[in-house]
């Protein structure tokens, strides 16, 4: 019924219908984001670990008189000390939600919100009456393209949040930018020169490669735990953030390398026998960093094999990359097995099928694919194939507590919880 009423009614008045949502939201709960700073962090990945490293080194660096930390993510909600599981199968909560959660945050004492801002929820409007502080960009590659209509569109939703940025009314607002992405500048350029009545806007860049970032790895002695050159890009985001906020570096770099691990982001479910990872990645380039970063790990060597499980999203969205997640699974991995990750509304067997347009070159190589539709069953297969120093790596739902089918329905789901007891079915332990 929604799907149609979507086809029957304009898009326009579906925007307005947001819009007047998310005033009504924020005119009940008295323009909650006046009273506190709000930083929106946005990008195609590594959002929601920006989210969470920004939120750690706050929380560290604050005393107690100095306020508590509130954040939103695709992974949780945290206000103060208090935290729960991200539930809704969306990042950005819709309607009345996001504003309630900013009063509550405020009623808390929090100081502080740290939001993960989507471009679904820029398109839907939910980043209106919301005055930032602070806008963080982490990177752009293609992403929702069908429901944005195109690149160019879902370039110009995650620019809102720094076109937003400069009508707001606070003071001393700042902007953090990749600058090693070809989009950087693009960005750091929106937020522009603010106007007398919004204050100033200091740009804070980092990156790797660009040597005009201000914030770089050796600049700063960056040390982390956390796996991946993406994690250090990640983490000089954060880096930056806690920066404009007054954090002394030292505290800064001591609390990044004491993160040792993020919920459903190359989460290594266990190490022995073998290596089990579980992660969030659903874009090609999500995708092939976690398999480089797994490759030139520690766990592999010239003997280990890598065993990987994947799907792609169903409900019409972003088929074209479903091929193209293919393609890197044949170059990456050396047992595939393929599976559902949220068919939504699609026939699982043809979203593999997709998948599998991908495997070109799968002739001429050794790789073994397998298609098991049955999620459940297609990791209980991952580790009935895995040997000692193998390593599992099982991508697309990371911590995510639902697996989406046909008729809305959801079905509870949790990728680590379910490693951990199809191993004890195989090895009893």
């Amino acid at each position: 019924m929604k799907t149609l009423l979507k086809k029957l009614i304009p898009s326009f008045i579906f925007s307005w219908y947001h819009f007047l949502l998310v005033f009504l939201g924020a005119l009940i709960y008295d323009f909650p984001s006046k009273k506190l700073v709000v930083i929106g962090v946005t990008g195609t990945n590594g959002k929601s670990t920006v989210v969470h490293l920004i939120t750690e080194i706050l929380e560290q660096a604050l005393t107690q008189d100095q306020g508590k930390i509130a954040s939103l993510s695709s992974i949780k909600f945290k206000i103060g000390k208090k935290e729960w599981p991200n539930m809704l199968k969306m990042t950005m909560p819709g309607r009345f939600k996001l504003q309630k959660f900013l009063r509550d945050a405020i009623k808390a004492g929090c100081k502080y919100a740290i939001l993960e801002i989507t471009s679904e929820g820029i398109k839907q409007r939910r980043h209106k009456f919301i005055d930032f502080n602070g806008a963080v960009f982490t990177n752009l590659t293609r992403e929702h393209l069908e429901a944005h209509k195109g690149f160019e569109n879902y370039k110009k939703a995650k620019g809102k949040l720094f076109k937003a940025l400069k009508k707001s009314k606070k003071k001393d607002k700042f902007v953090v930018v990749n600058i090693d992405d070809k989009y950087g500048e693009h960005f750091a350029k929106l937020a522009g020169p603010a106007s007398r009545q919004g204050g100033t806007i200091k740009k804070y860049t980092y990156g790797i490669k660009n040597k005009k970032a201000k914030i770089q790895p050796d600049k700063i002695d960056l040390q982390i735990s956390l796996p991946g050159e993406f994690n250090i890009y990640n983490s000089l985001a954060a880096a930056c953030v806690s920066l404009s906020q007054g954090v002394k570096i030292n505290k800064i770099l001591r609390t990044l390398k004491s993160i040792k691990e993020i919920s459903g982001r190359m989460e290594m479910v266990m190490k022995k026998p073998f290596v089990v990872y579980v992660d969030y990645a659903h874009t090609p380039d999500a995708l092939e960093k976690v398999y480089k970063t797994i490759r030139a790990s520690e766990f592999m060597d010239r003997n280990s094999k890598t065993v990987c499980v994947l799907g792609s999203c169903g409900g019409g969205r972003d088929k074209w990359k479903r091929p193209e997640m293919g393609k890197i699974a044949v170059k990456h991995c050396d047992e595939i097995i393929l599976t559902n990750e949220d068919p939504y509304n699609e026939d699982p067997i043809s979203i593999l099928k997709d998948i599998e347009a991908g495997f070109e070159e799968i002739r001429r190589s050794k790789i073994e694919v397998r298609k098991i539709i049955d999620r459940r069953e297609a990791i209980y297969q991952a580790l009935t194939s895995a040997q000692k120093n193998d390593v599992v790596i099982i991508t697309g739902k990371g911590s995510e507590p639902w697996i989406c089918v046909e008729k809305d329905r959801k079905i509870p789901w949790d990728d680590r919880k379910v490693v951990r007891e199809e191993f004890k079915k195989i090895y009893g332990k």
